[in-house]
């Protein structure tokens, strides 16, 4: 079946393009089918259907995931609230050791929001899809009223495969295992508070919003026997390796002096009593392996564009279990706990 593809001519988001009728068609027909054009997508059923034997040809588990971006500000140094939307998931599922291939996009609109934002925030979705190679097969759109929403929240879920064989999950990790991360940490977060505008602070911070997909083939071509993976996002380094301490009954070690943070987050934190431990990131993962791989693996890292600054930030250790201990550049230790409470909100 042809449908023919309306050009709408509102220029501001209304209740009507969430009735049901010919002005969400419109909408969705515009924004989000002619955008994310694909073979999938443009049967527009109410569900998006694929063939199993080629899926099975590529692994033996499915992995899946889902979460919701309600970032403020929409637009930031270095990315935005769609390419956001497919990176995070992206990585979600990378880090299981997923190959990505399918994403849904469910959007809640406020009343009002011009519909050039929402244009162009499509279309930053469907340029951070393709460059990832997956595709935006089905989705859902919801418009809400005036001031029962904040201009536009997105909520994507993705689907990948397992090859065969991989078995990453923090109830692996021993001690002896060595901790490694793939970059900088907290650009992420001091960007969206920066772009804010609340403060008086002129740098150039960006967003470190990445896909790493790639980046983890790299290292599970060279180890597949990785540990553990996951992508530092809300909570920061400090909350994942709690939450992999706790998992796994076993103390980490970090080393303050061997952990990449560029000076002019260092600075920011300074400023604001923030810690970079604890800011978000978007295109950062710890990698936890054995101490025999880790030269394999950072060479490996290293080889790729989101992994060149990679580097062994700590140790799993034995004790005390479940805890997270920093070594500083002073040579004492102190104690890195799970965040409580916001550093900063809304960073997603």
């Amino acid at each position: 079946m042809h449908f023919r593809r309306h050009k709408i001519q509102d220029t501001h988001i209304t209740l009507a393009h969430g009735s049901g009728g010919k002005a969400m068609r419109d909408l969705i027909d515009d924004i989000f089918v002619n955008t994310f054009n694909n073979p999938i997508l443009s049967q527009l059923e109410d569900q998006a259907t694929f063939n199993l034997a080629p899926l099975l040809q590529q692994g033996d588990r499915l992995a899946f995931t889902t979460d919701s971006y309600v970032i403020d500000p929409l637009f930031f140094p270095g990315s935005d609230i769609g390419e956001l939307a497919i990176n995070g998931t992206i990585n979600d599922l990378a880090v299981s050791g997923a190959k990505p291939l399918y994403l849904t996009c469910s959007v809640i609109l406020e009343e009002g929001l011009p519909v050039e934002t929402l244009r162009r925030v499509a279309t930053s979705m469907k340029a951070a899809a393709t460059k990832a190679g997956v595709q935006i097969v089905t989705g859902d759109t919801k418009v809400v009223h005036r001031g029962a929403a904040d201009k536009l929240f997105i909520n994507t879920a993705g689907i990948g495969i397992i090859p065969q064989g991989l078995n990453i999950s923090a109830q692996n990790i021993q001690p002896g295992d060595v901790v490694i991360i793939n970059g900088e940490l907290g650009n992420h977060g001091a960007a969206i508070l920066i772009a804010r505008g609340e403060l008086a602070l002129e740098t150039n911070i960006e967003s470190d919003c990445q896909p790493l997909h790639d980046l983890v083939e790299a290292i599970l071509n060279i180890c597949p026997q990785v540990h553990a993976m996951r992508d530092v996002t809300r909570g920061g380094l400090a909350t994942v390796l709690n939450e992999f301490a706790v998992t796994s009954h076993v103390g980490i070690r970090l080393y303050e002096e061997s952990i990449p943070v560029r000076e002019e987050v260092k600075g920011f934190c300074e400023i604001l009593g923030l810690d970079p431990f604890y800011l978000a990131n978007e295109g950062k993962l710890v990698v936890v392996a054995k101490r025999e791989y880790a030269e394999s693996i950072l060479s490996a890292m290293k080889y790729h564009p989101a992994g060149k600054d990679a580097c062994i930030i700590g140790e799993v250790i034995t004790s005390p279990p479940g805890i997270v201990l920093l070594k500083t550049i002073f040579g004492a230790e102190r104690i890195v706990d799970m965040l409580v409470g916001d550093q900063l909100p809304r960073i997603c």
